[in-house]
């Protein structure tokens, strides 16, 4: 299972969150928003260091749908700069604000070369303040396999409240792992092998 986490870093959050990781054994990919790293780039930093995939989550989370090429493009270049600034790194992977894309996007990215869209195929429905209760329920059809959409930050505000999102991991990290679930980074499902056909 492939758990990512967009709109960080969230000083309110992402530190909790790194060492329940830690505790777990999970590796996880973080989706960065450029203005965010550029408050907290310590934070940004402790992301590496732990081992996890950092991603590129746009500048300042526009819907994407709306915007000229031109303007994606700087988007995704100012989000890279300030990762690139606070790890060194330059992001394999970008994940679409509301997972919004259009053919304008898919052009950015042709020109890029080196950076792909990563997507979900289980989600929390975590962006806002909600009872953990709801949000366990929602992780219930998650499955090995999946790409599971999770929030440490808020787009909208600096410290997002996302006390659901942890507790609700701290609900199911366990439960996972008792299941024979492994934790895995986009980089490590990308590096496997593809499997031969059944004729």
């Amino acid at each position: 299972m492939a758990l990512t986490f967009d709109d960080g870093p969230n000083p309110a959050v992402t530190p909790e969150l790194l060492d329940m990781l830690d505790r777990h054994g999970a590796s996880a990919t973080f989706f960065l928003i450029g203005k965010r790293v550029r408050q907290f780039p310590d934070i940004a930093r402790e992301i590496a260091a732990r081992g996890h995939t950092i991603g590129n989550h746009t500048d300042a989370h526009p819907g994407l749908t709306l915007l000229s090429s031109r303007r994606i493009a700087d988007e995704l270049s100012r989000c890279d700069d300030a990762i690139a600034e606070a790890v060194n790194i330059l992001p394999r992977w970008m994940r679409p604000p509301f997972g919004l894309r259009g053919p304008q996007l898919q052009r950015v990215l042709r020109q890029r070369r080196r950076i792909s869209v990563a997507m979900w195929s289980r989600w929390a429905r975590d962006w806002k303040p909600q009872q953990t209760h709801t949000v366990i329920q929602s992780l219930s059809r998650a499955r090995g396999g999946d790409i599971v959409l999770l929030h440490d930050g808020d787009h909208r505000s600096t410290r997002g409240d996302r006390r659901h999102t942890i507790d609700a991991l701290d609900y199911w990290l366990p439960r996972w792992k008792q299941a024979g679930i492994g934790f895995v980074k986009l980089d490590e499902i990308a590096e496997q092998p593809k499997q031969p056909q059944a004729a």
